[in-house]
């Protein structure tokens, strides 16, 4: 049965226009943060109702998942609410003292609803819930720890998907062509064989999916496993706060929200999925039921009417009506595939 159903009046059902419309009448600013914790909680479906009420009043937007085995949470806060909520959480006892993530650029817009959700996982692995201890995580480093055990020639990993490390990434790191975590773990122990007693180095976005997998290695046996504190979120924090520390990060951090990434760097290292041209901010098909998530660049998004595919620019150029009869039947969505998986090059249509 699914844990979020039977919840009236406990989602906000506001469309993507209506909510952007409401963010735009504000006449105040948010905070765009992102916060994690790996514990174990005693009853998500009520936790979940409590801190809707509690954060609806606050006026907070963002996407949040719940299971037993702890909360990753991103989230929009109104400024003039901000100590409220950060009292609201630290009062938690299972939330008490968390860290939080703040995002370096922030128009406002991140989010546009609140929704909370209960999953099985905060970080879907695929494995039995009991597979390996959750809480036995490597060390977390600083920025400055982090540069100096990558200048000592640590092993670094990209524990993110394709589409996030193709637009920006760490000097040298091993980037796993994956779609989904669950892809990630077995890849990853298969590109770290033979290095069970060596130092290696996990990144991702805020810290949530190397600190599991830093947990499965230790598991199978890696005896040096570090992550960095923060993710990429709060290296770019701490590089902002302190002058003298290097950039070791190359291009943009994908973030899971309207704004799509953050600049860490000046440097462009991706292209247009359709004409090659240089550059680093992904779109979702136009067609709602395909949905991928590739890099289009403007004069891309004029050509091909902001689809990735000839089949998507025939349906978009159908009725509205047409449209939604071929999305009831329409199976799983691409949004998350990669771009290799789609035939991206449209020039025989020019």
């Amino acid at each position: 049965m699914d844990p979020n159903s039977g919840k009236k009046g406990m989602f906000n059902k506001l469309s993507k226009e209506q909510g952007l419309n409401l963010l735009n009448d504000e006449g105040f600013k948010r905070k765009t943060i992102s916060f994690y914790r790996y514990v174990i909680l005693d009853s998500p479906d009520k936790l979940r109702d409590e801190l809707y009420s509690e954060w609806l009043r606050l006026g907070v937007l963002g996407r949040i998942y719940l299971a037993h085995e702890g909360i990753n949470a991103q989230l929009s806060v109104p400024e003039h609410n901000w100590d409220a909520f950060k009292s609201n959480i630290h009062a938690n006892k299972y939330f008490s003292g968390v860290p939080f993530k703040i995002a370096i650029e922030d128009d406002g817009r991140s989010f546009f609803k609140l929704t909370i959700k209960v999953r099985r996982q905060i970080v879907a692995d695929g494995l039995p819930i009991d597979e390996y201890d959750v809480t036995n995580v490597g060390k977390h480093l600083t920025a400055k720890q982090w540069n100096n055990a990558m200048e000592n020639g640590a092993t670094v990993v990209d524990m993110r998907n394709h589409y996030e490390s193709e637009i920006g990434k760490f000097k040298g790191a091993f980037c796993p062509d994956v779609e989904t975590f669950q892809q990630e773990l077995p890849a990853v122990k298969e590109i770290l064989k033979g290095k069970e007693k060596e130092k290696v180095l996990l990144y991702c976005t805020g810290g949530i999916r190397c600190e599991k997998t830093s947990a499965y290695l230790k598991h199978h046996g890696f005896q040096d496993i570090n992550q960095l504190h923060g993710g990429i979120i709060d290296y770019a924090r701490q590089l902002k706060e302190d002058d003298t520390l290097k950039n070791n990060y190359i291009g943009k951090n994908f973030v899971f929200d309207e704004r799509r990434g953050e600049r860490i760097s000046d440097d462009i290292i991706s292209s247009c999925h359709q004409c090659g041209l240089e550059f680093d901010t992904h779109v979702n098909c136009a067609n709602v039921n395909c949905n991928l998530l590739f890099l289009q660049c403007d004069s891309c998004k004029i050509k091909y009417k902001n689809c990735c595919s000839v089949e998507c620019i025939d349906i978009v150029n159908l009725p509205v009506d047409q449209q939604k009869e071929l999305r009831k039947n329409s199976g799983k969505k691409k949004m998350y595939y990669s771009h290799k998986r789609v035939n991206l090059n449209l020039n025989k249509d020019d």
